[in-house]
């Protein structure tokens, strides 16, 4: 075979061993990405951008419909309210306490919301501007300290009854998109933790000095959960730590029956309140009698109204018979009747009794 010397051959025989080299990296180049799905790419590169994460978590608080679940502590009571005035606050109390919260929302502007701490549990829907709610002690707070107020929240029982939206839960910076991500994400998140998981979902961590969120790391980047550092107060609520699921649910909400409005008492079940006591046919026997007036409605009683009269010795106190008379049948609101009974009595009665009656109003079934 005759030597290669040839200026020409030469240079063809380094190109064919160069175009040679370079087919060979390129099939290396294809090996290795083809082995990359099994790893991350480096500097995070198969992450999506925080960019693209915060977006996602800002839109997925624009959906139709999403869910919170979860604890804060908030002072006594008090779920989170707002004021005309745009300050978020709670109603005062004596000690804070730990609240679960399950809360449904549907834009525009209806909610579900069960709320529960201590020995009080609140259950709240909210449609447009109108407002329901059911849980005796809530409406005892919001109701009068004095007999006539609170012989309405006896009557109302555990129905649902009307009142304003501003009561149920608002937390715009947990379900207001742009409110969350000026509280929580843009320059409020300072650091960035890839692989976390949240209920099993991989998730990255947004974190601030205000709170830990954590966004899915799957298209649309929905956020998953916000627990909120330690001493951050937002919406008035400490401790908070939320799930978010059931984007764009049905969740079926709708306006309760059977609803107690008390600008309208004819809604109520039936309060009767003693307006005089007659004992001019007290004798032996003491035949009494009371006039009525129903302050209430015809609604949903769970038994009749009561009567109770007693009679007692003017001067120790001392009861010395009573006796008892259903209400039947009821009278409509603002109309009077009159209910009768004999106290037994061992002989006539004695000088200087007094004799009282009560009416006792059992409320909403």
């Amino acid at each position: 075979m005759r030597p290669v010397t040839q200026p020409n051959e030469l240079a063809k025989l380094g190109s064919f061993w160069r175009e040679r080299r370079g087919v060979l990296a390129v099939v290396a180049g294809a090996v290795a990405l083809a082995a990359l799905p099994a790893c991350d790419l480096p500097f995070n590169l198969s992450q999506p951008s925080t960019r693209a994460l915060q977006d996602g978590a800002v839109a997925s608080l624009s959906a139709s419909s999403f869910e919170i679940k979860g604890t804060y502590t908030a002072p006594g009571y008090a779920s989170p309210q707002s004021h005309a005035s745009g300050a978020r606050t709670v109603a005062p109390a004596a000690a804070s306490e730990t609240w679960s919260i399950d809360l449904q929302l549907v834009s525009p502007s209806t909610l579900h919301a069960i709320a529960a701490g201590g020995n009080l549990k609140v259950e709240a829907i909210v449609i447009g501007p109108s407002g329901y709610f059911r849980g005796q002690q809530f409406l005892s707070d919001h109701m009068g300290n004095d007999p006539l107020s609170q012989s309405f929240v006896r009557a109302a029982g555990n129905a649902w009854w009307k009142g304003s939206a501003g009561l149920a839960p608002q937390l715009p910076d947990f379900t207001n998109g742009s409110v969350f991500k000026a509280t929580f994400l843009g320059a409020a998140a300072t650091s960035r933790t890839d692989h976390v998981s949240v209920d099993g979902i991989d998730a990255v961590d947004m974190s601030g000095p205000r709170a830990d969120v954590y966004i899915a790391t799957s298209a649309p980047y929905p956020v998953l959960r916000v627990a909120l550092k330690n001493g951050a107060s937002i919406d008035g609520i400490i401790n908070a730590d939320f799930r978010y699921l059931n984007f764009a649910h049905d969740f079926g909400i709708a306006a309760p029956a059977n609803v107690i409005d008390f600008s309208n008492l004819s809604t109520l079940p039936p309060i009767y309140t003693v307006l005089s006591v007659d004992t001019s046919g007290c004798s032996s026997p003491c035949v009494v009698s009371a006039e009525l007036k129903n302050i209430g409605g015809t609604v949903g009683a769970k038994a009749p109204s009561t009567v109770t009269f007693t009679m007692t010795l003017s001067s120790t106190g001392k009861a010395l018979g009573t006796c008892s008379a259903h209400v039947a049948p009821d009278v409509p609101y603002n109309v009077t009747t009159k209910v009768g009974c004999t106290i037994s009595l061992s002989g006539p009665p004695a000088n200087a009794t007094l004799v009282t009656a009560t009416a006792d109003n059992p409320g909403h079934a």
